[in-house]
């Protein structure tokens, strides 16, 4: 007796689809085409296979795409005339046909550098022709009604344009689209609640690639386009993208964290284990925030070329973080819920704004310092915040003592300190939780491995918003004395560490810009100090550390005699800067010992210091210019191979996961879009508080200059 096979066995060789078999056909130089007229018609109505058509190209060499060249001109060609059909399934067919010739060529001519994607495949001649025609409908097919699945094949259609080639600049397709901008469609879906929370990333993503090509080497008409652009649906829409993404990251770690605390000690000692053995770049958590590079990417480009988004800096966004309300939420045949068990959330916990979600992120990507990844993104967090603190508007954002927040900053966990369990800060200005997390820079980073030009960024920052306090005498309520601290302990650091940090980096200027900010509370303190016990508690702090200061002056000293001493000039400048400290250190020193001689006491308490000082302002120091000024901000050339590097980043990362987007994607239209609709309030957050003028301090004898 025979038995029969079963159709679902190994043995039985599956059917291969007819699409596939015209691939191959197309991919012979055959045309199937020419037994009949309706052929493409019926060939739109096939399910494209993104992979097969991807191999097929791959498959060729240079002499049979030189006979295979006309067909894919023919299929290049009956694509883009397809998108003018009515027809949804045709539409989204020839969208994900298109988005497959063009990546499985680009895949093609990335492998063979010989290989020319516009002379071997599309010719010179009609080139700008048929990608004008392709402009023109893509942004009918964006703009247009049509399912929301054409326009979503359409957007990953550019972005497989834009993303063809690791260097921008090396796509030959980017000239064509500058010159048929899709800027205005871009602008128009993004100001659309319902389209932006829907196609917004994508979106913001492809803006942010384009901005990039040719940047500083000619004209770029999206670089224009986005410097000027004063939409404000459209600015916080494109706002609202990022801090989304940056709130949920916000919330996986601190979920995170929530489940490292309630697991077992035998569990959280096996993760650590595990983790020895899990290369950095590898992990999940380096992934997570590399993954944000493309809008940490797009965040910088808005805030240095767009001075009108900083005004969104402090927008609500709600869209996708607020709860539904109940009256959406419950129907009138339900009962209603027993709320008494309900979990209470903490949503202080969250971010409540771009500029909140920011800082918490920052505070986040501080922590981990031991790859490139992780270091590449503080570092465009950092030249974010030096774009920020350069606004003038911004800073009156952040010093408004009317407008409070409570922000959780991340702090990691080191052994000479025990960490606060109440992550959640007081309600103060955002100009506040800035010197806060840079603060906590400083003093978490000190190792071997010296991040120098994020030691730089940070120290920058930090002067850019005293000279705005001093410029426009904004009197900020703040602990400055921890600020002091931890610059002390940096400068500690450095002569500690010098013999070790010379050989590898400049000490010395790092050492002059730290130094130049205690010369700026010295000499204009008392313009945008809240108290005048502050300038008393500044000149204790620079007398209780005084040897770190005269170690200082020691090595300047040592320094300066050595002929051959390459950083001679930050040399000099750093001796000069030092003269105001340390006469207060000498003049203040002799106060006190002459104080303790009187009172026959050795171990005098802060307060009896602190007494001493007040009463011994007489001395003369010298007046140092420039303290107020500083060099504006500019990407090049200091930092253009960086942002190379960065956008490299995420081209690649975008190509990935497009791949997957497109090669799965279904052209059958739903019979019903469900449109998530939301909606994003314009008015900030912050903590209202009575509005009431800080206090001048009193006027006192202080230090005359001359």
């Amino acid at each position: 007796m025979t038995s029969r096979k079963r159709s679902g066995s190994g043995s039985t060789k599956r059917p291969k689809e007819k699409v596939v078999y015209i691939y191959e056909l197309l991919c012979r130089g055959e045309d199937p085409s020419s037994e009949s007229p309706e052929f493409w018609n019926e060939f739109f109505l096939l399910q494209p296979n993104f992979e097969a058509l991807e191999n097929e190209i791959g498959k060729l060499n240079n002499e049979q795409l030189q006979l295979v060249k006309p067909n894919l001109n023919t299929l290049f060609q009956r694509c883009i005339e397809m998108l003018d059909t009515d027809h949804p399934k045709r539409l989204c067919n020839s969208l994900q046909t298109l988005c497959s010739l063009f990546y499985g060529i680009f895949k093609k001519s990335n492998a063979d550098p010989t290989f020319n994607i516009l002379n071997e495949i599309f010719g010179h001649e009609k080139m700008d022709e048929w990608l004008k025609l392709l402009m023109q409908y893509c942004n009918r097919i964006l703009l247009g009604d049509v399912p929301e699945n054409a326009r979503f094949m359409c957007l990953k259609l550019l972005q497989v344009l834009v993303t063809g080639t690791d260097n921008v600049n090396q796509n030959a397709l980017f000239e064509h689209l500058m010159m048929h901008s899709m800027f205005d469609a871009f602008v128009r879906l993004l100001s659309d609640p319902t389209f932006r929370s829907q196609h917004g990333h994508d979106i913001v993503i492809l803006l942010t690639i384009l901005v990039n090509y040719r940047k500083h080497e000619a004209t770029n008409p999206y670089v224009v386009q986005l410097s000027i652009l004063a939409d404000e649906l459209a600015l916080n829409g494109y706002g609202q993208m990022i801090s989304q993404s940056l709130i949920d990251f916000c919330r996986q770690y601190i979920q995170s964290l929530n489940n490292v605390q309630s697991s077992s000690w035998f569990s959280s000692l096996s993760n650590i284990v595990g983790n020895m053995f899990v290369s950095d770049e590898g992990c999940e958590r380096v992934q997570q925030i590399k993954a944000n590079n493309g809008l940490l990417l797009a965040l910088y480009e808005a805030v240095h070329l767009n001075r009108n988004f900083i005004t969104t800096l402090a927008h609500t966004q709600a869209e996708s973080s607020a709860p539904p309300s109940p009256s959406n939420t419950l129907s009138l045949a339900q009962p209603v819920p027993d709320l008494s068990n309900a979990p209470i959330i903490d949503i202080t916990q969250y971010p409540t704004n771009l500029l909140v979600a920011v800082f918490q992120y920052c505070s986040i990507v501080m922590q981990d310092n031991k790859n490139e990844s992780s270091i590449a993104n503080l570092k465009l967090c950092f030249l974010i915040l030096t774009c920020i603190s350069e606004d003038q508007y911004a800073n009156s954002m952040m010093h408004d003592s009317n407008l409070t927040f409570k922000v959780m900053l991340h702090r990691a966990q080191m052994r000479h300190r025990k960490l606060n369990v109440d992550r959640v800060g007081k309600s103060q200005p955002l100009a506040a939780t800035l010197l806060d997390l840079l603060v906590e820079f400083i003093v978490s980073h000190l190792m071997k491995k010296f991040p120098m030009e994020l030691y730089l960024l940070c120290i920058g920052v930090i002067h850019r918003i005293l000279c705005y306090q001093k410029r426009c005498r904004v009197r900020l309520n703040y602990p400055w004395k921890e600020l002091w601290s931890a610059l002390i302990g940096l400068l500690r650091f450095l002569v500690n560490q010098e013999q070790t940090l010379v050989k590898k980096c400049n000490i010395f200027h790092l050492s002059l810009q730290v130094v130049n900010i205690f010369n700026l509370f010295i000499t204009y303190g008392d313009t945008f100090l809240a108290t005048t016990n502050s300038y008393d508690e500044l000149y204790y702090e620079l007398n209780r550390e005084e040897k770190v200061f005269t170690e200082i002056h020691a090595m300047v000293l040592r320094y300066t005699t050595m002929p051959e001493c390459e950083y001679k000039d930050d040399v000099i400048k750093l001796l000069n800067a030092l003269v105001n400290i340390l006469a207060i250190v000498k003049h203040f020193q002799n106060k006190i010992k002459e104080w303790l001689a009187e009172q026959g006491l050795s171990t005098p308490t802060e307060e009896q210091i602190l007494d001493v000082v007040r009463k011994n302002y007489d001395l003369t120091l010298k007046l140092q210019d420039s303290l107020d000024q500083y060099e504006r901000y500019t990407e090049t050339p200091l930092h253009t191979n960086f942002f190379k590097l960065m956008v490299r980043d995420v081209v690649n990362d975008t190509r990935k996961h497009i791949y997957g987007y497109v090669k799965e994607a279904v052209s059958v239209i739903p019979d019903q879009e469900i449109l998530l609709t939301s909606s994003m309030t314009s008015v900030s957050t912050g903590t209202a508080t009575p509005a009431s003028a800080t206090a001048v301090p009193e006027a006192k004898a202080l230090p005359s200059f001359a």
